[in-house]
């Protein structure tokens, strides 16, 4: 969770870009943690089976870290 504060505060201080790959490092983290922790020690990390949430959280990693760095323009971009 720590990490996604700070990408909130990035975003907050109009570094969205920086922020949202900040956010993706997040997910990714959170698949290695699935993949190396046992189900009890996962705690909130574990959602469905050890193979759907590595792969889940992933895929969701990567997806919002291209998406941040392939998107040009707009309101916030510096």
């Amino acid at each position: 969770m720590a990490v996604v504060v700070v990408g909130l505060v990035r975003i907050t201080q109009y570094y969205w870009r920086e922020g949202t790959v900040w956010i993706g490092l997040a997910l990714l983290l959170a698949a290695g943690l699935r993949a190396l922790l046992r189900d009890e020690q996962a705690g909130l990390v574990a959602i469905r089976s050890r193979a759907i949430d590595v792969l889940a959280y992933t895929a969701f990693g990567v997806m919002v870290i291209a998406v941040a760095m392939t998107i040009e323009g707009g309101p916030l971009s510096r």
